[in-house]
């Protein structure tokens, strides 16, 4: 098993992110928490439905918010994308993976699953999508065997099943960390967003100057907010997310062995009652396969890794 740094602070991911290879003809893959609507800010709640240990971790002025304004500056530089394709938690679909196609301006979908102030509805983010890219994404699903359309503008993506949320959009798992990883306004780069799925499918992308992010949480349980951060967590939570963690340290084919028998661990349920937010760490090992990992960063319950090194 290789051993890795734990970089929780802040002088300590920034090494690391300064030490990923600088490798734009082959993009790694990357895992990241993908934050709150509050890690906006502000880091108080005036509709008083937040807890004040969630809003110090996932506030504006908490670790993860201060890691995702290294995390996206760091990014451009190192790889100069042509394209960000980008996997959500929010989404699932029944037997066919749906791409967004959205054109010059990429709308907002807010959809929020716990009462939070009406500020929040009113974040904006301006970027925009890409027809030829999206129509790609789907060309590779096919070629894999798997079926995939094109979702425009015009039409919702499908039901976030189990939630009631259908509309056309950027979900807050892409618009929130996006935001402030890239700025109010980012339409230099397009944005394609696809349902979750295994990322094998579009590995080939990464050879393409495309950067592949997949968004979600190492521990998300919205029936004990709690457990999002270190201060109020159970002990169950702190133990499964440094399963995780131990878990991308182990090497080679014995990684995705390590990765699919979390589901197993004994806190994975109280983690994940739905696994939605798990799921994306599959997805970029899948479009990392074969190559090196790296812990970004150690930030609990959103941690950041990169495959395919």
């Amino acid at each position: 098993m290789a051993t890795f740094d734990l970089p929780t602070m802040q002088k300590e991911w920034r090494k690391v992110l300064d030490e990923l290879p600088d490798t734009p003809e082959r993009i790694p893959a990357f895992f990241f928490g993908h934050g709150a609507p509050m890690t906006m800010g502000p880091d108080s709640d005036s509709a008083g439905h937040v807890p004040a240990s969630i809003l110090s971790w996932g506030g504006a002025s908490g670790p993860l918010a201060t890691f995702l304004k290294d995390f996206g500056p760091a990014l451009l530089k190192k790889y100069q994308p042509k394209g960000i394709v980008v996997f959500s938690a929010h989404w699932e679909t029944d037997g066919e993976r749906l791409v967004t196609d959205y054109g010059e301006t990429n709308p907002l979908l807010y959809d929020y699953f716990i009462k939070i102030a009406p500020s929040f509805y009113e974040i904006d983010f301006e970027s925009r999508g890409d027809t030829v890219l999206a129509q790609r994404v789907v060309d590779l699903y096919e070629a894999s065997g798997q079926r995939a359309r094109l979702t425009p503008k015009t039409e919702a993506r499908g039901e976030d099943v189990g939630r009631g949320f259908s509309g056309p959009g950027l979900d807050h798992g892409v618009f929130i960390p996006f935001r402030i990883m890239f700025g109010k306004v980012f339409k230099d780069i397009p944005i394609v967003e696809i349902n979750w799925n295994v990322g094998k499918a579009v590995a080939k992308l990464r050879d393409e100057g495309i950067l592949v992010l997949s968004g979600g949480f190492t521990v998300h349980n919205l029936d004990d907010l709690g457990c999002f951060s270190p201060e109020t967590a159970k002990p169950v939570h702190m133990e499964f997310d440094r399963a995780v963690v131990q878990a991308v340290q182990v090497e080679d084919e014995s990684r995705k062995t390590a990765l699919i028998n979390l589901v197993q661990h004994p806190g994975f349920r109280e983690c994940h009652p739905r696994a939605d937010h798990f799921i994306p760490i599959y997805v970029a090992a899948g479009a990392g396969d074969g190559g090196a990992v790296r812990l970004v960063s150690n930030v609990y319950s959103s941690e950041t890794i990169a495959f395919g090194l």
